[in-house]
């Protein structure tokens, strides 16, 4: 893969100045590269790491996000082998209780490096470059043009897309950065070779965190451990995973496949998400948490509703005024995934709470069902 992209980077033609430039080769960054290449801009995206970059994660695309990737036109690339559909949601507790929820349309569970990959080739397949191994050192807002400056020299662009996600280095230096939580949490993700156990992504919760089990092929499964610091001494994959013994029954003695990838302190804000020349997408955005699962349907709903605006923030100039009504809708998208991931935040920091509050939807599986239907239809765009 990496070589591939690399030379799709190499054989394109020179530019003095792209339409996009998109620093992050993530999900999010992928995403506008998508939605740009199809209306014709010219676009490239800059990643660090070695394409296909990963990281941490839940690796669950809620029905939002399933429609989004269709509208992306790579949803009917993956079959059983690459990704695994799930029905709902249940969480479970210490002592085994549990309650569930079926979704509106099925979920996807899905390895993050295949979906990048996919979605790579789709962005590469329209027309846009990828390059990889290239740092960004800075920016700079200009009249006519923005410079993004690069391990490998200068790159000039119409437009800069920071997608650089939770830790994002676009945001804090355009003075976008909002002050960070008190509350910190982390996780770390390792995924085992195991036939998936059911169609549903299992939480299993304790006082100190959650075990989040998304089955990502018909032969893997991909578990999130997430914890509040200061909570658990030494945070490691046998420490977190002893705390759930119905989990470990599961697993069995299923071998572990992937590296250990771990991801925090996780809430992050910006001011907003736009200044002259740069539009902020993804989790360099904003992220609560990933207690929700909402991370990638979030991402993928705010690259199409940038990509609804792109003729117009280009026409003016990428001005931070050209940018508002991305601004405005795009901040209503998140305020539906904010206001659900907080509200399961509090849930889950307070065992006796969220104790009565489960066993209340284990005896109204409907009305639980019915409430993550209408979370949903909070975080998708129009």
């Amino acid at each position: 893969m990496a070589s591939t992209l690399a030379a799709s980077y190499v054989s394109a033609p020179a530019r003095k100045i792209w339409d996009l430039v998109v620093v992050g080769g993530g999900p999010a960054g992928l995403a506008v590269a998508i939605v740009a290449a199809e209306q014709g801009l010219s676009v490239a995206v800059i990643e660090r790491r070695d394409f296909p970059p990963d990281k941490a994660c839940g690796e669950g695309v809620l029905p939002p996000g399933v429609k989004a990737l269709q509208r992306l036109g790579i949803a009917d690339r993956f079959d059983h082998s690459t990704s695994f559909p799930f029905a709902g949601i249940r969480f479970i507790q210490e002592d085994g209780s549990a309650a569930q929820a079926l979704m509106p349309s099925h979920g996807m569970g899905i390895r993050r490096t295949v979906l990048v990959e996919a979605l790579a080739r789709r962005a590469g397949e329209l027309g846009a470059v990828l390059r990889h191994r290239c740092s960004v050192n800075g920016f700079e807002a200009k009249a006519s043009e923005a410079v993004v400056y690069t391990t490998e020299g200068k790159i000039f662009g119409r437009l800069v897309v920071a997608a650089d996600g939770l830790h994002s280095s676009l945001r804090k230096a355009s003075g976008l950065d909002a002050a960070p939580s008190s509350r910190r949490r982390f996780a770390l993700r390792q995924h085992y070779k195991i036939r998936p156990w059911t169609d549903f992504v299992e939480v299993y919760v304790d006082d100190k965190g959650e075990a989040v089990v998304t089955p990502v092929s018909d032969k893997s499964v991909g578990i999130n451990f997430v914890w509040e610091d200061g909570v658990i001494e030494q945070p490691k994959i046998p420490v977190l995973a002893s705390r759930f013994p119905a989990l470990l029954a599961r697993l069995g003695n299923a071998p572990p496949i992937s590296s250990v990838r771990g991801a925090g302190p996780m809430a992050r804000a910006a001011t907003r998400r736009n200044c002259n020349r740069m539009v902020l997408v993804g989790d360099a955005a904003g992220f609560v948490d990933s207690i929700s699962g909402d991370g990638l349907s979030i991402a993928f709903n705010s690259a199409l509703i940038l990509g609804k605006h792109l003729p117009e923030i280009l026409k003016r100039e990428a001005t931070q005024e050209s940018m508002q009504a991305y601004e405005v809708e795009a901040r209503r998208v998140y305020r539906g995934y904010w206001l659900v991931t907080n509200g399961l935040l509090m849930i889950a920091r307070h065992p006796r709470a969220r104790r009565t509050i489960i066993n209340l939807l284990m005896r109204h599986p409907g009305a639980f069902s019915a409430l993550m239907s209408g979370a949903m239809r909070m975080m998708v765009s129009a």
